[in-house]
């Protein structure tokens, strides 16, 4: 046990850059680390780091030792699923992680049912508004949002979301509808800086991409507090489908614009290739993906999808 932590923490150090980074990851002293690398090295009679007021490198011996311990690890960790009959009986923790909104309003549900349904396995829900790396993070599954850069990761599509332009009626009521994101001038305007910069929102027109001067009255952290704030009737904002759609089934919100919303983005669960699937993963993606697809086929549509080429 005592080399195979200290195989960890070299890959913990050599992935991380950092003695205090990889402190961090292991969740253990900042002297431990240090220790245990020293030790190491005196035993092996190599040096693995190059130490230095600003960085820690890996040697050539660093990074081949680095190497071999991520493969033993990982068969390690492989071997004690399978004695454990992680692949053959669902059982054990499952790690999922998402954005907040979408995980709460989207997948939270699915994974109540989930958990009745498979007593055995135990679910850690991590929300964050962040792309986290699965295999640093220990985490089994991901669902993501938008085009996924080329990676070695496994995707299952399960639908899209769309951008919406919204606005309650009573604000409608008293300033009026608008027809274009040109009448945007006339509006008071609710932002939420990673969508929509407060001073221009983007938009869409057949293939062309332009950009509208906007008033933003009030300037939100977080998307959900967007869409409270235009169920407030303070102005008209822009969020995406999951959130708004139901207000607007409630009617608190009147979808806007919507011929001039970008094409939707596609929403997958991803997981990293291997040689065996845990069971716990397996039953989560079959119990998961037709449900999510079918809640993500009623949310409200903005512009239309683009048409599949024959």
């Amino acid at each position: 046990m005592g080399r195979f932590e200290s195989m960890s923490i070299v890959l913990a150090v050599t992935e991380t850059g950092s003695l205090s980074a990889a402190a961090r990851r292991q969740k253990i002293p900042l002297a431990t680390v240090s220790r245990k690398i020293s030790e190491l090295e005196a035993d092996l009679r190599t040096k693995l780091f190059n130490r230095s007021t600003r960085a820690l490198v890996p040697t050539e011996a660093g990074l081949s030792y680095a190497a071999a311990a991520k493969r033993i690890l990982a068969d390690v960790a492989e071997a004690e699923r399978a004695a454990s009959g992680e692949y053959a009986t669902p059982r054990g923790e499952l790690s999922v992680t998402t954005l907040v909104a979408l995980g709460r309003l989207c997948l939270q549900p699915i994974l109540a049912e989930f958990l009745v349904a498979f007593p055995e396995v135990d679910v850690q829900l991590n929300l964050q508004d962040r792309t986290l790396n699965l295999l640093d993070e220990h985490i089994d599954v991901a669902l993501r949002v938008g085009d996924l850069a080329d990676s070695n990761l496994i995707a299952v599509r399960v639908g899209e979301i769309h951008r919406l332009a919204c606005a309650s009626p009573a604000y409608l009521k008293s300033r009026g509808t608008p027809k274009t994101p040109d009448d945007l001038c006339a509006h008071d305007c609710i932002s939420y800086p990673p969508m929509q910069s407060p001073t221009a929102w983007r938009f869409k027109r057949e293939q062309t991409d332009y950009e509208i001067p906007v008033h933003s009255r009030f300037v939100a952290s977080n998307l959900e507090s967007a869409c409270d704030a235009a169920r407030a009737g303070i102005g008209i904002t822009v969020v995406f489908s999951y959130l708004a759609a139901e207000a607007i089934n409630s009617r608190e919100l009147v979808p806007l614009l919507q011929e001039f919303q970008p094409p939707p983005q596609p929403v997958s669960f991803v997981y990293s290739p291997n040689r065996f699937m845990p069971a716990k993963l397996r039953v989560f993606l079959d119990f998961a993906v037709p449900r999510l697809r079918a809640r993500l086929a009623d949310l409200p549509k903005g512009a239309a999808s683009p048409k599949p080429r024959t």
